[in-house]
């Protein structure tokens, strides 16, 4: 198996565990997808995913429709998509995924966790090439042979195919998301799943202080109401 399955294992056990949390994700990328291409999912394809990502964690139907009728309203501000950079003790580079309505805020927050927790904030660019920038899809695999697959999607992009408890993974580069998400559509497959992940191509172990040292910041960024997404280095 490759990167992406090693990445996808060490992490299904920690991310995600709050639901209120991922509810609180996808309302934000609900407003984000309805401002850059209106409230339709059969003609926003975007829009199409994240409802598609709400119903993966049982995120009720009315919620889903009031988040896009809310985001319909010309008065709502609109979240902006930041991405912060820096360093935890020991080495351990961070990725920050943020949306958020002021800059000015999330910038103060990320900052001081940083801060607090012997930390650096870096400049932009400073560690965001230590990651991939991918998009995976989860489809049903009842009836799919996934090698038969990964051999049928590497035209669009695909570069791991596999399977896990929930169904089959697909990972690709970030920008192949649009011809896979289309190419299961026109052969009609479910997509149960989809989003987008940054995978350290390097990890690093630390002793157990040492990991607890990087917990302790992780925890503080993650509890954040604008993180959307927190990676790492450190060896999990």
């Amino acid at each position: 198996m490759g990167r992406a399955f090693e990445f996808r294992k060490a992490r299904k056990m920690k991310r995600w565990s709050a639901m209120s949390k991922a509810f609180t994700r996808i309302g934000k990328d609900i407003v984000m997808a309805v401002k850059e291409g209106g409230p339709d999912p059969d003609s926003n394809s975007r829009l199409r995913a994240v409802i598609q990502n709400g119903k993966a964690v049982n995120m009720p139907k009315d919620n889903i429709e009031r988040a896009i009728k809310r985001a319909s309203d010309k008065s709502l501000g609109d979240y902006k998509e930041v991405l912060f950079e820096g360093y935890a003790p020991h080495g351990i580079a961070i990725l920050i995924e943020t949306a958020t309505d002021n800059n000015t805020r999330t910038v103060a927050n990320i900052r001081s966790y940083f801060n607090k927790c012997d930390g650096s904030l870096g400049t932009s660019g400073s560690v965001e090439f230590m990651f991939d920038h991918t998009c995976n899809f989860r489809i049903p695999a009842e009836g799919i042979d996934p090698e038969e697959l990964e051999l049928e999607l590497i035209d669009f992009g695909a570069e791991e195919v596999f399977v896990d408890d929930d169904g089959i993974l697909i990972y690709a580069p970030f920008e192949n998301f649009g011809d896979i998400q289309k190419e299961l559509e026109n052969r009609e497959l479910e997509i149960l799943s989809s989003g987008f992940e940054r995978i350290p191509q390097v990890t690093k172990a630390l002793s157990e202080e040492e990991a607890a040292d990087v917990e302790k910041l992780l925890e503080k960024i993650e509890e954040d109401d604008d993180v959307q997404n927190v990676y790492h280095t450190m060896q999990e």
